[in-house]
């Protein structure tokens, strides 16, 4: 093989790695955002399977606003209180940003009697939450 059939052979190597590269973080990125619609459809019916099927078992999910951080079971011990609160509800989210398996959302909780406009991140590794942050960003979701 010449030089330049070398050339053409590594160049389409490259171009091939690339390309697959791309959808491989594309198909992870659409496996993510996935996730975080499951997550938000099962957090409003308080479905305790559900959440536990998507949290790692060594998952930390920290409620800046509360000063708690919980591990997996002490979050799945508290959703009976939380079906309590979500009872009549709606959560809205958009996903902000997602990049190197970290998802950024705005996530408006419309409770019955008022809501909250939240800011939450969610890390996820083998298609489960491995680590979530949640903190206030205002006392009313006027303009989500």
């Amino acid at each position: 093989m010449n030089g330049k059939a070398r050339q053409v052979v590594n160049v389409r190597s490259v171009v091939f790695t690339a390309v697959a590269l791309l959808i491989a973080i594309m198909a992870a990125r659409a496996d993510d955002r996935a996730i975080i619609s499951r997550w938000y459809s099962a957090l409003l019916v308080a479905d305790r399977t559900e959440l536990s099927d998507l949290l790692a078992d060594d998952v930390r999910i920290k409620l800046d606003d509360l000063g708690i951080v919980q591990n997996k079971q002490e979050f799945i011990a508290s959703i009976d209180e939380w079906r309590g609160a979500v009872a009549g509800a709606a959560i809205r989210h958009r996903i902000e940003k997602s990049e190197a398996g970290v998802t950024t959302v705005i996530a408006c909780y419309d409770f019955p009697g008022n809501d909250m406009l939240m800011h939450e991140t969610f890390a996820v590794t083998d298609n489960r939450i491995t680590a979530s942050s949640q903190a206030a960003i205002a006392e009313n979701c006027d303009g989500f």
